[in-house]
């Protein structure tokens, strides 16, 4: 499974610092708004590669992009907050949802890679941390 990480800038984290005890309630919503932002350039990418280019008729049935979504915001034991894009399980086709994502994204033998994670990446970056400056301040407003 891919793994996206952004170094946040040193003023963003100052005014983090200085909303006290409401860090914790706001920080999930700003990263669930920006994860949002590529969940959604993640689904387009995935949409515009699976089933283009093949030399047989595409046997896609829509289920690897309905399986995409977001996780909540959870804090890990270094007391970090993140949120995963990602696919749930099961697949109904005997592989599971990251194996078909990652011969997608990669390829194989025969099958020539088609990237839509590491793409997406780039692509929803600016306007992801766009999104989530905005719901930070729209936090800050709210105090």
């Amino acid at each position: 499974m891919a793994k996206v990480s952004f170094q946040l800038p040193e003023d963003f984290l100052q005014k983090v610092s200085q909303l006290e005890e409401k860090t914790d309630e706001i920080i999930p919503r700003v990263l669930e708004t920006g994860g949002s932002v590529v969940l959604e350039q993640v689904r387009s990418n995935l949409q515009a590669v699976v089933g283009r280019g093949t030399k047989y008729p595409s046997r896609s049935t829509g289920e690897l992009a309905r399986n995409l979504g977001l996780s909540p915001a959870k804090m890990d034991k270094n007391g970090d907050f993140n949120v995963k894009v990602g696919f749930s399980e099961p697949h109904s086709g005997g592989v599971t949802n990251a194996m078909l994502a990652n011969i997608l994204e990669y390829g194989k033998h025969g099958q020539p890679p088609k990237p839509f994670l590491k793409p997406a990446k780039s692509q929803s970056r600016i306007p992801c941390i766009k999104a989530m400056k905005s719901k930070l301040e729209e936090e800050m407003d709210n105090l």
